[in-house]
Order: C-alpha cells, then sequence, then structure tokens
C-alpha cells in the first residue's frame, strides 16, 4: 500500500462545489467565507465565479400570488498564497460574504396598486372598509380632541393615539397611491479582501496556526412598497459605501500519509458606522421631518467553520463542512425607521432581524476516475435563521445536492466545475411588527461554480 493518498486533484473537486453551497442560505450568507485557498500547499491562486438562479414565490396573505421574487445572483471569489518556508505561510482572499437581492412584481400587497380603499381596509385591520370610513372617523375623532382644547382641557393620550392611528392609516393609503406601480426591492453587497499568515508546528509541521485583518466593503438599497408594509410604504434607505475591518484566526491539523486536514477558522464581527439616507413619506403628512442623512451601525455577524476532509483509499476522499453564523444577533436599525415607529413601539422595530442562528452541514464524496479527472457530490442542509422570516428574504434553510468535477490540464494548473440543486424550505414572510404577510412554499434554485487554479509545489 503507498504511504501517501494520491488524491489532491479531489480536495480541488470538492472546493468547486462548495463555493456553491451557501448561495441563498439562511440570513444574508452568501460565500460561505471559504479560505480552502490558504490551506493548499506550495504556492496557489484561484479564481472562483458563482451563479446562482432562485426561484421564490408564494402567495400574500389577501390570496395574491407573487411571483418570483429572487433575482439572479454572482460573485467572484479570488485566492493567492505561497509558503515562504517550511515554516511560514502568506496569502491574501477575495469574497462576496454577505448579500441579498429580490424584487417584488405583479399584483399584490408589496407593489404599490393605487387601491386607497383596499389599502385603508388591509392597513387598519379590516377595521374599515374604506377610506370614507376612515376619513369619518378621523374627522370625529379630530372633533373630541378640539372640544376638550377649547375648554382648555388636555385631551386624553389614549384619543390622540386614536386620531394619530388613523391619520397614520389614511397616510399610508395616500403613499400608496402616489406610488402607484412602484415595486419592493432589496440589494445587499460586501466585498472582503482577507489578509493571513500562517505558522506551522509540531514535531512533523503537522499544526498550522493563521489569522491576519479583514477590510470589509457595505453597500445597501431598500425600497418598501405596497399596503404589505402598512405604514411604511414608500420607505427608502440608501446605504452608501462603507469600509470597515476586523480578524480572522484558525487552526489547522494535517496528516498528509491519509490525506487528513482539519481546520477550525474564526471570522469576528465587522462594525460598519454608514451614512443612511432614509425617506418615510408618511411622516410628512404626520407633521414630521419625512427624510434624514443619519450615521446608522451594522455589525456584520461572526462566523465559525470548521473544515475536515480524510481518504478513504488512495483514490477516494470524504468529506464534511459544517458553518455557524449567530443571525439572532443581527440587525439592521436605521434610525428614522426606527424613530417612527416608536409611537406604537416604545423600543421601536428593527427593519430587518431574524429569530434564529444559522447551522450549514455538507458531507461530500470525491473519486478521482483518471490521473488528470476527478468527480465529486455532496449533500447538505442549511437550518435558516427562523420562521416567520422577513419578507426580503423569504426563505427557511435548504437541503441540497451537487456534482462537480475537476480537470488536470498539466501538473500546475486546473479547471473546477460543480453545480448545486436547492431545495428551499417552506416559510411565512413577515414584516417588521412581525405581521404574517405572505406563504412562500415549494421554492428551489441551482448554483453554478467554476474555478481555475494554478499551483506549484
Amino acid at each position: 500500500m503507498r504511504s501517501t493518498f494520491i488524491i489532491k486533484p479531489l480536495v480541488t473537486a470538492v472546493a468547486a462545489l462548495s463555493v456553491a453551497s451557501v448561495a441563498s442560505a439562511a440570513g444574508l450568507d452568501r460565500s460561505g467565507q471559504d479560505i480552502s485557498a490558504f490551506l493548499q500547499d506550495g504556492t496557489y491562486a484561484e479564481t472562483v465565479y458563482t451563479y446562482i438562479d432562485a426561484d421564490v414565490t408564494g402567495k400574500d396573505v389577501r390570496g395574491n400570488k407573487i411571483k418570483d421574487i429572487a433575482e439572479d445572483y454572482d460573485f467572484f471569489r479570488y485566492g493567492v498564497k505561497t509558503d515562504i518556508d517550511d515554516t511560514f505561510s502568506i496569502g491574501v482572499l477575495y469574497d462576496e460574504p454577505w448579500g441579498a437581492a429580490a424584487d417584488y412584481s405583479g399584483n399584490n400587497i408589496f407593489v404599490s396598486q393605487g387601491d386607497v380603499n383596499a389599502s385603508v381596509n388591509h392597513i387598519s385591520g379590516g377595521q374599515f372598509e374604506n377610506a370614507g370610513q376612515a376619513a369619518q372617523a378621523y374627522s370625529s375623532l379630530q372633533e373630541k380632541i378640539g372640544g376638550f382644547i377649547a375648554r382648555g382641557e388636555q385631551p386624553p393620550q389614549e384619543l390622540v393615539a386614536q386620531a394619530t392611528q388613523v391619520g397614520a392609516v389614511l397616510g399610508a393609503a395616500e403613499v400608496e397611491a402616489n406610488t402607484v406601480g412602484e415595486a419592493t426591492k432589496v440589494e445587499v453587497r460586501t466585498e472582503s479582501l482577507t489578509g493571513l499568515v500562517g505558522m506551522k508546528f509540531g514535531q512533523n509541521k503537522e499544526f498550522q496556526v493563521y489569522g491576519g485583518p479583514v477590510a470589509q466593503r457595505l453597500k445597501a438599497d431598500v425600497k418598501l412598497r405596497g399596503m404589505g408594509y402598512e405604514a411604511a410604504t414608500g420607505y427608502n434607505l440608501n446605504v452608501n459605501p462603507d469600509t470597515d475591518y476586523g480578524w480572522v484566526a484558525g487552526l489547522q491539523y494535517s496528516k498528509p500519509e491519509i490525506a487528513l486536514k482539519a481546520a477550525l477558522t474564526y471570522r469576528s464581527e465587522i462594525d460598519h458606522n454608514v451614512d443612511a439616507a432614509e425617506t418615510m413619506p408618511l411622516l410628512e403628512r404626520l407633521g414630521q421631518e419625512s427624510s434624514a442623512v443619519s450615521k446608522m451601525k451594522v455589525t456584520t455577524p461572526e462566523s465559525v467553520n470548521f473544515d475536515f476532509q480524510t481518504g478513504i483509499n488512495p483514490t477516494t476522499l470524504a468529506t464534511a463542512k459544517v458553518r455557524w453564523v449567530p443571525w439572532s444577533d443581527f440587525a439592521i436599525t436605521p434610525p428614522v425607521y426606527n424613530q417612527s415607529t416608536k409611537r406604537v413601539y416604545p423600543e421601536g422595530l428593527n427593519l430587518v432581524d431574524y429569530a434564529d442562528d444559522q447551522w450549514q452541514v455538507e458531507l461530500g464524496l470525491a473519486k478521482r476516475v483518471a490521473d488528470n479527472l476527478a468527480v465529486s457530490g455532496t449533500v447538505g442542509w442549511d437550518s435558516g435563521a427562523g420562521d416567520p422570516v422577513t419578507s426580503l428574504g423569504p426563505i427557511e434553510g435548504y437541503y441540497s445536492v451537487g456534482l462537480g468535477a475537476k480537470y488536470d490540464f498539466n501538473k500546475n494548473w486546473a479547471v473546477s466545475a460543480g453545480g448545486k440543486y436547492l431545495m428551499f424550505g417552506d416559510a411565512k414572510g413577515k414584516i417588521p411588527n412581525d405581521n404574517i404577510v405572505g406563504n412562500f412554499e415549494d421554492n428551489d434554485g441551482f448554483a453554478l461554480g467554476v474555478k481555475l487554479s494554478y499551483q506549484d509545489k
């Protein structure tokens, strides 16, 4: 029997699949923050392209059909590393770890239809059948308030709150009518550049510690439209690009005789203090400032990745990946939006938050079928980040199956390709006050990844 398994091509074949494995996963997870490029032997470089086509459809709470809201999404990943000597390594990685892309269309409560009566009925929770009833109620409440003031008395707070609430219903319906044809849309993108230094130690250099700084750029654009968002219809948020910094650290153990590698990687949170431009048209009707540019803190989450592989025989490799992201700690809380909701909710509301943490597991097998060709297959599971979940990303995790292959052009250059089929978990979409606004079932998608790599040992 050989003392060392000759299965290096298999590792890259599986990696070609993993670049697509977290597409449309829990929260805003996209790339999976893979660092496998840095853990390769010798001098190594790779370019990876991933394309995602998800189909996310459903029905709103009024029974209207929701067409596919998931926009096609793609991103790149790059990596380069080299061994300085048999102890130290350096590398640089680029990826796009977090993101979202959703665009509503059609005749549903996430697109402004311009039907004032329907808007009043929905936003009031059925309290009023039409705008006329709401206007009459508002006029009556204002008259009562005026009577108290005329007598030199302070109007009861409950009465003022009722009038404000009915006025908000009428105002939101008016805003919905003024934005007829406009649809809810969200786009979030991030880019990360990671510098790494590794140091091997142990009797046979079987251990390696690694770590370094991370620079991350974030930008976002959100538009809420339609009666589904109640008083927030017409709301806009634009986050100008911002770059801030974090760090990464990890530990690897390897045993080349059986092609065993195990790596545990931690990435820190990154605090972004961004300029947030907000517009909420309803506030103008209520006599308040309806737009502002202010500072907002967005903290992208920490994460832990565990990567494992071992040879089963000289031509077969088994792999396992586990990932954890604490989405329950994540929130986007724009100042104007949060402040405007304090009339009803004392703490105000987040625009986006999640109930649960994300767990992701992927198991794979790779087989070398020729000197220059390897194939692989994977199965995966993602827990999602809670259900109900934000209507801006109504997916509750997924199950996946994938296939991949790697072809060596010569001893240095290779190309890898992989594809995954994703079966998304059913989810109920909610708005920030936890009202259910839609049901999204029987959805799926696919992800494709292509990698070009160079290695010189």
